[in-house]
């Protein structure tokens, strides 16, 4: 049987904490299924579950996702520990590379061998939240005799992946796979590894969970929607995990330029080098219906949970009816 269709809202939503607040007690009430977080810099995502699981009462919470570089496995597991008792069967713990901007410029440390890393986290994080005793000596990580009390019920991994290796380790390892920024014509070729990543463990495809976040903004003014999308998206597909997927995924010059505007100091080359093709492949704008279809549509192309991101950094009350196009009384995946 296939995994329900979800839908979500994203945090945090802005720098304070009482907006995501807000924005939780909203979703909780007007029938959203999940909330999820990302997690890049302020405010930090982890301890911002804690901070919003008593404003919950039946949704899940994720994140989509956490850098496996600037915490230990431990401190990973010890925290899904916490956040697994406050939401029990409610929490998803997503791990993550992140980007190279991330991780070395902001944080000084070196992303290497970023798929091993991942899978050597995603290993350990889960036989530590099983309570059993480390003992690991791995290619990126060792941990010796820690042990934490099990949960009856641990969280669930979730690993984020956006090309053909890491999109098979995320589905060999992880209980799901967590998407984000692919032009829509990548998407069956995502699949397709999805499900050969979910053979080599001997699962069932139908059985891994496809998360992600949908770059979505209610308009009546597409360009001007369009221009937002390049001034806020050129700096991610500059960076080098986010400019090779854009290769791969079949727009290799405009990659090209793009890099070659940020690295020249040059915004207009990069924003202009993302095509119309390209923001309409990646993001989802357009009145009501236009966004209701987008969304079903790649509903139907594999992502089962849906998190709705306006695009840039809205405030609340600007991306509110974004959000609120999603509300249990206004869309259904089958409506």
């Amino acid at each position: 049987m296939a995994l329900p269709k979800r839908i979500a809202v994203t945090l945090p939503i802005g720098p304070k904490l009482e907006d995501s607040i807000t924005l939780v007690k909203w979703a909780e009430a007007n029938g959203f299924d999940d909330v999820w977080f990302s997690d890049a810099m302020a405010p930090d995502s982890l301890t911002m579950v804690a901070a919003v699981a008593p404003y919950t009462g039946r949704m899940r919470v994720g994140v989509a996702v956490t850098p496996v570089y600037t915490r230990t496995p431990a401190v990973l597991a010890a925290t899904a520990n916490v956040l697994g008792q406050l939401l029990p069967g409610r929490f998803v713990m997503g791990l993550g590379s992140s980007s190279q901007a991330i991780m070395e410029r902001f944080n000084g440390v070196s992303m290497e061998k970023p798929l091993t890393r991942v899978k050597e986290t995603a290993v350990m994080v889960r036989s530590m939240l099983a309570g059993e005793k480390s003992d690991f000596d791995l290619a990126t990580l060792s941990s010796k005799g820690y042990r934490q009390e099990p949960l009856a019920e641990p969280p669930p991994i979730y690993l984020a992946a956006l090309r053909p290796k890491m999109i098979e380790m995320a589905a060999e390892i992880g209980d799901g796979v967590c998407f984000n920024l692919w032009p829509q014509q990548a998407l069956p070729r995502m699949m397709e590894h999805v499900e050969t990543g979910a053979k080599r463990a001997g699962k069932r495809v139908e059985d891994i969970e496809i998360v992600n976040r949908s770059m979505v903004l209610v308009t009546n003014d597409v360009e001007q929607a369009r221009a937002d999308f390049r001034s806020y998206y050129a700096p991610y597909y500059a960076n080098p995990v986010y400019n090779n997927f854009l290769k791969w995924a079949g727009y290799a010059d405009e990659a090209e330029g793009i890099l070659a505007g940020w690295r020249a100091r040059d915004r207009e080359l990069s924003t202009s080098s993302i095509t119309d093709e390209i923001v309409d492949g990646v993001a989802v704008i357009g009145d009501i219906d236009a966004v209701h279809r987008r969304i079903r549509k790649d509903a139907e192309a594999g992502i089962d949970t849906t998190i709705i991101q306006p695009i840039g950094q809205l405030p609340l009350a600007e991306a509110m009816p974004t959000f609120e196009a999603f509300a249990r009384d206004r869309f259904g995946f089958h409506a």
